[in-house]
């Protein structure tokens, strides 16, 4: 097994049981945002997330969605990093 694999089954494994754990405040901009009155002011969205509040809408179980938001989050972190890396390793050899 590779170094790389055991750091991204450790980093899903950490998003699968911790995501739940840190997800339960609002991030630092979101406070900001509250604290300064602008949360709910009527801004023009582009685009929605596809999950917001870190939840799955089609799972009712809380807990299993956010930690199944973690470990997507991860994943997709994971393949943009191979995807914007993998040029930079090319260019090496």
């Amino acid at each position: 097994m590779k170094i790389w694999q055991i750091f991204l089954f450790l980093a899903l494994i950490l998003a699968l049981f911790f995501s739940p754990f840190a997800a339960t405040s609002p991030d630092g901009l979101e406070t900001v945002a509250i604290d300064y009155g602008f949360m709910k002011k009527g801004e023009v969205v582009l685009f929605t997330s596809p999950f917001p509040d870190y939840l799955i809408t089609a799972i009712t179980n809380k807990t299993l969605s956010t930690a199944l938001c973690g470990v997507i989050g991860t994943g997709a972190t994971f393949i943009l990093a191979l995807i914007f890396g993998l040029p930079l390793r090319l260019k090496k050899h």
